[in-house]
């Protein structure tokens, strides 16, 4: 179908403007390169700060700072935010029938994801680093990572297809459970909650990846020698690793653990896309979406975001002081 004079008319007045205010901002960072360029004295070093930093700090404020302040602000209003409420929100999120179901969906899925992504991660990163072609097979189990949480969700939705055992089955877990003598196999994102452990798994196969990556970087950074001193004091197999691979690399494992679990409090895509928050499996992240651009329930919308970013805070504080710690070390 083809579009119509106006419809290319206003196309193009946008794509004007949008190319204007790119070429504008470009411009203008242009002219204060220059300017800090021809500097000098006691104005020079100021000036260099201010302007590698500056624009940084700007966007900072526009897209996170004000952001995070309106949130706040409205969460405390009710539904249109033409009345305050005070902490009403929150109480409807920690007190709500519905909203508990949520909150302990979001704990499991806290509980259940990052172990089973790092575990599964630090067993493929001991299994592969000894393998020839190591480089191909980390390539092929790292490659998830490269797909979008949509575009995962899409390739497990046809894989958890089900359809009656009579007709021909395109669901790849309907047809393996068929094979292995299930007569009857059930439509698996209707069945409570094993279709909320189906979309961890969804999840865990685009983290391990990443754990199996940063593991093994930090596995081939433990010293040979401190390696061969535990073989000689006879070490071997698990001994050799729980005793000293795993606290070599402890502040890694902490890293990556917290990291998955800062992805996993915000797993909004997997849910939205293969279920829509329906059957039981609703998480945080899309009952926020649900209640602020479904319900247009802006101050429950917004208090739910506000106790998702302080759900994070911590992980991501207590991730910044890891990496310290490491470096320190380092």
């Amino acid at each position: 179908m083809s579009l119509s004079a106006g419809a290319w008319g206003d196309a193009m007045v946008k794509f004007g403007n949008g190319f204007g205010a790119i070429a504008g901002f470009l411009g203008i960072l242009l002219l204060v390169f220059l300017v800090a360029g021809r500097a000098s004295g006691r104005i020079a070093r100021p000036l260099a700060v201010l302007v590698l930093l500056g624009p940084a700090v700007a966007l900072l404020l526009v897209g996170l700072v004000a952001p995070l302040v309106r949130t706040v602000y409205l969460s405390l209003y009710s539904d249109d935010s033409s009345r305050f409420v005070g902490g009403e929100n929150f109480g409807w999120a920690f007190t709500s029938e519905p909203l508990r179901e949520v909150l302990v969906n979001t704990l499991l899925w806290l509980a259940v994801v990052p172990l089973a992504a790092t575990g599964l991660g630090l067993v493929l990163a001991l299994l592969v680093d000894r393998m020839r072609g190591q480089a191909v097979y980390k390539s092929l189990i790292f490659m998830p990572m490269a797909i979008s949480l949509v575009g995962a969700s899409i390739i497990f939705k046809f894989v958890y297809e089900s359809r009656d055992p009579s007709q021909r089955q395109i669901g790849l877990l309907s047809q393996l459970a068929i094979s292995l003598g299930w007569d009857d196999p059930p439509n698996w994102m209707l069945s409570q909650p094993l279709n909320t452990f189906l979309l961890m798994a969804v999840m865990v196969w685009v983290q391990t990846g990443f754990a199996m990556v940063v593991l093994s970087a930090a596995i081939k950074a433990i010293p040979d020698d401190v390696t061969e001193a535990a073989r000689l004091d006879g070490a071997q197999g698990v001994r050799l690793f729980w005793f000293v691979t795993v606290p070599m690399i402890r502040t890694t494992v902490v890293v990556v653990l917290t990291t998955v679990m800062i992805t996993t409090l915000k797993a909004f895509d997997i849910v939205r896309t293969m279920t829509g928050g329906n059957f039981g499996t609703q998480v945080l992240a899309n009952e926020m979406y649900s209640q602020s651009f479904v319900q247009f329930n802006t101050g429950r919308g917004s208090a739910l975001a506000v106790i998702l970013f302080l759900a994070v805070l911590p992980l991501v504080a207590y991730n910044i002081l890891q990496l310290r710690k490491e470096r320190a070390v380092r």
